[in-house]
């Protein structure tokens, strides 16, 4: 199958008062035709720069590319003119912010905000714009779309917000979409309807999307394939079964120890994973998480672990995969089955 997408060893910094922040590491991944891949991990983890850094939309006055390669079907987005980034951005790959209260202009009708989607990149009649600006509305689930057209942001709730961000990426017919979490601003209601069209739609348009999200309960939900993210890194990635039933790293298991599911008993403990995250200004030359982990080595702490294929899907960087480490025990102790 070949790839829509591909990530290859990009890492970006920011430019700082107090000195470069190294955000993303050596970042290695691919965006298969018509799939769901979740993209998880606490908040500095480096997901959400990651996310942008594939449509170039962190600040260029203090962000910068220390290497890598960006490759949307061949072309690489990293060393490409602004005039060819332009006809990508919105056109090829849509983008659907974290909080649409403020990625919407509060100044200009919903109608309008649309259009200049379509305006920016073909010259149309007026009245198909309408036209289509009414279509992809009724598509993700907004009804008597001419009403909303002339209304304004403020006039929309959460959930109608979102689903107008939906539209606005789908607007250009694109084959790739990236969402950084787009339900955090919403309740649990209108934010299961939103993730439940997004599916809907990539399977009906054949969209691949990239979700970027805190949340294992969206990724168990939504997604197809996941990347778990920590330190600015990749530390384990494959199917969410895979995940959620063999997770392979010790990150991994903390995250998924440290939430409840249906079957956890009413006076049962969760596991935090203690510690914090590591300072991204002087990034630890081995394991990212190290520090943390309960299960560290000399070796984790001074060398960052080589990749160890586990299946065809399931990677992950840990030296407690190399037949020389010691044998532990599964420290994932709660019943897997109660998220997917």
């Amino acid at each position: 199958m070949e790839n829509i997408l591909e990530l290859n060893h990009v890492s970006f910094s920011f430019r700082t008062y107090g000195g470069v922040i190294k955000a993303v590491r050596d970042v290695s991944f691919e965006l298969h035709p018509g799939e769901i891949l979740g993209i998880v991990g606490e908040s500095g983890c480096g997901k959400s720069v990651t996310a942008q850094s594939i449509l170039r939309l962190n600040p260029e006055s203090t962000g910068f590319f220390e290497s890598g390669s960006i490759l949307y079907q061949g072309q690489d987005i990293v060393r490409m003119q602004k005039k060819e980034l332009r006809k990508i951005r919105g056109g090829e790959i849509g983008f659907i912010f974290q909080d649409p209260m403020t990625s919407l202009n509060p100044t200009m009708k919903i109608g309008k905000q649309i259009a200049e989607a379509i305006k920016k990149r073909r010259s149309l009649p007026k009245r198909e714009i309408v036209q289509r600006v009414s279509s992809i509305l009724k598509r993700v689930g907004i009804s008597d779309p001419e009403r909303r057209m002339k209304q304004y942001p403020h006039e929309l709730s959460g959930g109608m917000k979102q689903r107008i961000m939906i539209a606005m990426a789908l607007i250009g017919n694109p084959k790739v979409i990236i969402a950084d979490e787009p339900t955090t601003s919403l309740d649990v209601t209108i934010a299961a309807q939103i993730l439940k069209l997004m599916k809907k739609l990539s399977r009906e348009m054949q969209v691949s999307v990239i979700l970027i999200t805190h949340d294992l309960g969206v990724i168990a939900k939504t997604c197809d394939r996941v990347i778990v993210m920590y330190g600015g890194k990749i530390l384990e990635r494959g199917t969410v079964r895979e995940i959620f039933y063999q997770p392979a790293h010790p990150y991994t298991r903390g995250l998924l120890n440290s939430i409840a599911t249906l079957n956890t008993k009413k006076d049962t403990k969760l596991q935090p994973i203690e510690g914090t995250p590591p300072d991204l200004f002087h990034p630890p030359v081995g394991c990212p998480f190290a520090a943390r982990c309960k299960y560290g080595m000399h070796i984790c702490h001074r060398e960052m672990p080589t990749h160890c294929a586990l299946s065809d899907e399931h990677h992950v960087f840990c030296w407690l995969q190399d037949e020389k480490a010691p044998k532990v025990p599964d420290i994932f102790q709660q019943n897997r089955g109660a998220l997917c």
